[in-house]
């Protein structure tokens, strides 16, 4: 194996998408610019058990000796319900093999919920996090870690890299050709399943309809996972203002590009904006103003792109903050402008790959 070949691996697939093998698919191509291969590796425990899972692990981790692994936390990437304690064997058995090892966390706070298996659930994830953290030789942080609650002030090891957005971006992003309608648009990427996707439906329709009362009209697209779902909610609730719905569901990568570059701006429902919100920085690579939410993970670079903050009890900011990005062509394309910067800054990958560089050469 080439001594400038890095292992990127993965636990579990998931699906229809999985941005974590896209993210590191993207990051690949970016470090061949600085000598470094990546070559991607899954654990695949969820096809025929851990046991025979961690043995081929075993025997393909001797020839990786000396060589860096990025290994990538989620916690349902290394458990079927979301506790990852198996995690901290990879980790044993790439270490034991004289693997060094990066962990990148995707995931960096533990899920919530009110139940008593949700409590469980999220002891065990800080566990594996912090034990993790400890065994390895560093740690990627796809937020800053100061704004992560369970790391400790002592940070020697750990690094700070935003995640990109898993598009093909290029300089033309954003050059909107003349639709002729003069109807502006509002893009949503992706809506969370479950309980949680009703809510983001529900505040994505008050905000539209506030919108189109005070405009006149508007046209909303919604593509990306679950969007399909959220269809029919949209069109009962928007059924008597003028609001032209799009819904597209999931999408090519250059697809992506396209619709986005084309919006106006993106709404932002799904929880707080961070960097580790790839949807959200999708966005901003596609020169867009962003309207999210602020929360614990909201900090710089993100808050340096073109985003406009509101509270999330207060679902009256959202219409409010749309229909002033949309009624202000000066602010809008100041905003945008901010996300272009931004993006070239912070979240393209040469940036991001740059970051890596710094340890794994």
């Amino acid at each position: 194996m080439n001594e400038r070949c890095i292992i990127a691996l993965l636990g579990r697939r998931d699906e229809p998408t999985d941005a974590v093998e896209e993210y590191c698919r993207y990051l690949g191509g970016a470090l061949r610019a600085h000598g470094v291969e990546m070559e991607l590796a899954r654990v695949p425990w969820a096809d025929g058990g851990w046991t025979a899972a961690l043995r081929d692990l075993r025997q393909r981790a001797h020839a990786w000796r000396g060589r860096w692994a990025l290994l990538q936390y989620t916690a349902l990437a290394w458990s079927a319900r979301g506790f990852p304690l198996r995690f901290l064997r990879v980790m044993k058995v790439l270490r034991d093999a004289g693997v060094r090892v990066a962990v990148v966390y995707h995931d960096v706070e533990a899920y919530g919920g009110g139940r008593a298996i949700d409590q469980l659930r999220g002891r065990v994830q800080v566990r594996t996090m912090r034990r993790a953290l400890l065994a390895s030789d560093v740690a990627v942080f796809t937020v800053p870690p100061a704004n992560v609650s369970w790391v400790p002030a002592s940070r020697e090891k750990e690094m700070f890299i935003p995640v990109g957005a898993n598009l093909p971006v290029t300089a033309d992003a954003n050059k909107k050709s003349d639709r002729g309608d003069g109807v502006l648009t509002a893009a949503v990427f992706g809506v969370t399943g479950g309980a949680a996707g009703v809510e983001e439906t529900s505040r994505i329709m008050e905000a539209s309809r506030f919108a189109a009362k005070q405009m006149g009209k508007l046209r909303l697209v919604v593509l990306g996972r679950n969007s399909e779902s959220a269809e029919a909610g949209l069109r009962h609730a928007l059924r008597d203002v003028s609001v032209e719905i799009s819904v597209l569901g999931v999408l090519s990568a250059e697809e992506v590009v396209r619709v986005l570059s084309a919006a106006d701006v993106l709404l932002f429902v799904r929880g707080a904006i961070s960097s580790r919100r790839g949807s959200a920085i999708a966005g901003i690579a596609c020169g867009l103003p962003v309207i999210a939410y602020a929360g614990s993970e909201t900090a710089p670079p993100v808050t340096d792109a073109g985003v406009v903050l509101i509270a999330r009890e207060d679902p009256g900011q959202l219409g409010e903050a749309l229909v002033r990005v949309l009624t202000d062509q000066d602010y809008r394309a100041l905003l945008a402008e901010r996300s272009r910067v931004a993006h070239r800054r912070f979240f393209a990958w040469p940036a991001i790959a740059a970051r890596y560089a710094e340890f794994l050469g």
